[in-house]
């Protein structure tokens, strides 16, 4: 899991990508391709 500043970029690599909000922290996660998981906060 990478930690990223800005999670738009990330976000726009793979169209299956969703952002998704817990307990304060924003992910970006994948079920096709779990490479591309990012965490911010």
């Amino acid at each position: 899991m990478k930690i990223v500043n800005s999670l738009k970029s990330v976000k726009k690599r793979d169209k299956n990508c969703r952002v998704i909000r817990r307990r304060g922290r924003t992910y970006v996660i994948n079920k096709k391709n779990p490479r591309f998981k990012a965490r911010q906060g």
